[in-house]
């Protein structure tokens, strides 16, 4: 029951974390910055905002985005993370299947305790190659932007990509290390042989203390 609880509060952060991450890699406000002096943003409230795909232009009576589709002059730190975050997302499936598939109320026809272990060791690998995706975009990026233009502060879709990468750290190390033991398996206690010339079965492991007779 434990193994069993443990297992669930990994994928449930794991799935977690992978909504997190996509969040993150879909929307555009990952990190605050200004053209202008810092104070001279504030007074005019006027902030600009980007992302992965595209830059905006926030203020009160004006939201404008314009998409970042010039690939080739983009800065190298932007493709980076894009890659990373995309193949994070992708990685994200598999993952899910593979632990799904692991559950000891998950039987398919071919399965044993053995082949189960296997795949939620790789779920528990795919989580957290996707963990680390996340975590080098999500501090790569606000990084290379403070050093190319001045950052002012974080955006919520850094917040949704770090919670997110911490989140399937989480889930797949307990998915990793989440050993149960294999309930088809005897106990020796419980094991007998059978003898083929007695044909009676016996217990394998007799008790070693035995009472002696005494003779009369």
């Amino acid at each position: 029951m434990a193994h069993m609880c443990r297992q669930m509060t990994g994928i449930a952060a794991s799935c977690a974390g992978w909504v997190g991450i996509i969040v993150a890699t879909a929307t555009n406000d990952w990190v605050r910055s200004c053209d202008y002096a810092v104070v001279t943003c504030i007074r005019m409230d006027e902030l600009g905002s980007q992302g992965l795909w595209a830059k905006c232009v926030i203020s009160p009576s004006l939201y404008h985005c314009v998409a970042r589709t010039q690939i080739l002059s983009l800065p190298a730190y932007v493709q980076t993370c894009r890659a990373l975050m995309i193949c994070a997302c992708l990685l994200g499936l598999p993952a899910m299947l593979l632990v799904l598939m692991s559950m000891p109320c998950v039987k398919l026809q071919t399965d044993n305790f053995a082949i189960k272990q296997r795949r939620a060791l790789v779920g528990g690998i795919l989580y957290i190659l996707m963990a680390l995706c996340g975590i080098i975009s999500t501090v790569w990026f606000p990084v290379g932007v403070h050093q190319e233009e001045g950052l002012m502060s974080f955006g919520f879709s850094l917040y949704a990509g770090w919670v997110g990468s911490a989140l399937c750290l989480l889930g797949g190390t307990l998915i990793l290390f989440c050993r149960g033991t294999d309930a088809g398996t005897p106990s020796r206690d419980n094991s007998f042989y059978y003898s083929r010339q007695g044909g009676t079965a016996t217990p394998l492991d007799p008790p070693a203390n035995h009472a002696k007779s005494e003779r009369v």
